[in-house]
C-alpha cells in the first residue's frame, strides 16, 4: 500500500509541475476534471514520470546488487 501512495504523490506532483493540475482525483465536474493541455506541457510530465522510473529502477538494483554480495 505504501507504494501505491508513493506512486500517486509522485503522479500527483507531476501533474501539479507540468499542468499546474492541483488534484488527481475525480471532482465530478467538467470545469475540474477536464484540462486543455498543450503538447509540450505532455512531453515534459513524460519525460519526468521516465525519469523517475528510471531513477527508481537504477536504485532497486543497486540495492540488489548491495544486499547479494553478501550471500556468495
Amino acid at each position: 500500500m505504501k507504494q501505491n501512495k508513493d506512486l500517486n504523490k509522485l503522479l500527483e506532483q507531476i501533474a501539479l509541475k507540468h499542468f499546474f493540475i492541483e488534484t488527481l482525483e475525480t471532482q465530478h465536474s467538467d470545469r475540474l476534471d477536464f484540462h486543455d493541455v498543450s503538447v509540450w506541457a505532455i512531453k515534459s510530465a513524460l519525460e519526468a514520470a521516465y525519469a523517475a522510473g528510471h531513477a527508481a529502477a537504477t536504485a532497486a538494483a543497486q540495492n540488489k546488487s548491495t544486499t547479494s554480495k553478501g550471500k556468495q
